[in-house]
């Protein structure tokens, strides 16, 4: 069976820690600190190539991580940023959140890429927090967690031309005539066990340079394939992409009008837009009925399924499939001139980082009260980024972050909430005591 979805969950690099560390050299009594900054971590990055056809690749891989940046290093050295892990993917992929309610990208091109998670901004030495009042500072940054995310990859595949119909009907056949694939045929139902590609040349059937279009041939569905029954629940999002429908239809079948609404109906069962596209209806297995019988059986067909154009082929010995074939290109032809051209925007794409541009951006919530003290959560991802970072064993480390507790205003939005020294703030996780004022302190 074809591997079309698969669920990872992506890991962004962890940035490196910054380094705490002084100037010593001979003759050079007051260096000064030179604690280098961390390196960050590595992106993963989904891009898609043509040549997979599946997702089996990462049927077995359950968390992608990428790497981790490295520690500073003295004398201000950076460490060394972690290396991006890319994901390849066939093109045609989508990517979704994990409850699949939201589609993240949908590459259909080869090379496009997607950044799923970024790695941990690497933490600042200790060089960084030099002041005129703070001259020998003895604190560096932890690098910083890289982002998280579980996904969903489902793969769909790029052809401009279905063929559906059920089990036997010859689709196989047709798309080994037509085409350059060459899918397994027998004379049993569900010999097709996946989706066939296969790149059609009209040069053969009509008389225009580099005419032809990409063709998929879709497993038998069945009654029920909606719902997931037979193969055809697994596929039929496999036609989603695609601009025409080659509806086929075995002639052999006693009720030719029955399997026609039953092919329909599961289309719109599982997408409404699936019945909404073009359909070229085609009886296959023209061979099969008598020579003399052919033309009263293809009039009682068209009554039957009650439409004007029905192809009368047998994909087999090739009869009637050049007809089949221009009439495709015809409508091809006509929905792509319909189709909106786009315009590439030349506006540079934006990275919105909230927690950087917006240095107010937090909220304060009032848990309980404890000993006579107060208990306040604080949430905000600049804040949470900070507390996250420092080691608050250290006092410096608690200063700064009094700092920017002061800085970002939430001193003040707690005193309008009653809050007074000494009560505990709740932040990241840590629990920091609240100060009204805030000044450096040695160690």
């Amino acid at each position: 069976m074809i591997c079309d979805e698969v669920h990872i969950q992506c890991v962004g690099g962890r940035g490196g820690g910054g380094l705490v560390s002084f100037r010593r050299e001979k003759f050079v009594p007051r260096g000064g600190p030179d604690g280098g900054d961390g390196g960050r971590g590595g992106n993963v990055i989904i891009i898609a190539k043509n040549n997979l056809r599946t997702l089996t690749n990462l049927r077995n891989q359950k968390i992608m991580k990428a790497g981790n940046g490295g520690a500073g290093g003295d004398v201000n050295q950076h460490g060394k940023n972690g290396e991006n892990l890319y994901i390849q993917v066939p093109a045609g992929s989508q990517i979704f959140t994990a409850d699949k309610k939201e589609m993240l990208a949908d590459l259909t091109e080869e090379n496009m890429e997607f950044v799923v998670t970024k790695g941990g901004r690497g933490g600042y030495g200790n060089v960084h927090f030099v002041s005129s009042r703070f001259q020998a500072p003895k604190i560096a940054e932890i690098g910083e967690e890289g982002e998280v995310l579980d996904i969903a990859i489902e793969l769909k595949m790029i052809a401009d031309v279905g063929i559906i119909g059920l089990p036997s009907a010859g689709k196989s056949t047709l798309i080994s005539v037509i085409s350059n694939a060459k899918p397994k045929i027998a004379a049993y139902h569900f010999t097709t066990l996946s989706p066939n590609l296969g790149v059609v040349d009209l040069t053969k059937y009509v008389k225009e340079k580099e005419a032809s279009f990409v063709v998929a041939d879709i497993p038998g569905l069945i009654e029920g394939a909606s719902e997931g029954k037979g193969l055809g629940h697994e596929f039929l999002k496999h036609v989603q992409r695609t601009k025409i429908l080659i509806h086929m239809i075995d002639s052999t079948e006693p009720d030719l009008a029955k399997v026609y609404k039953v092919i329909n109906a599961e289309l719109k069962k599982f997408d409404k837009n699936l019945a909404k596209k073009p359909q070229i209806v085609v009886i296959n297995k023209k061979d099969l009925i008598p020579e003399d019988e052919q033309e009263a059986f293809i009039k009682a067909a068209k009554k039957a399924l009650k439409i004007k154009s029905v192809f009368f082929i047998s994909a087999a010995i090739n009869d009637g499939v050049g007809d089949l074939m221009k009439e495709t290109w015809r409508v091809f032809k006509e929905l792509l001139a319909e189709e909106p051209v786009i315009v590439a925007s030349e506006t540079p794409h934006k990275i919105f980082r909230p927690h950087l541009e917006n240095k107010l951006s937090f909220e304060i919530k009032y848990l309980k009260k404890l000993d006579k003290r107060r208990y306040y959560e604080v949430t905000g991802l600049r804040i949470e980024q900070l507390v996250k970072m420092m080691d608050l064993t250290h006092t410096q480390a608690q200063t700064r972050i009094r700092q920017y507790i002061r800085k970002l205003g939430i001193d003040r939005a707690l005193f309008k909430q009653g809050a007074e020294e000494g009560d505990i703030l709740i932040i990241a996780g840590k629990e920091i005591p609240f100060f009204k004022s805030t000044s450096w302190k040695k160690n």
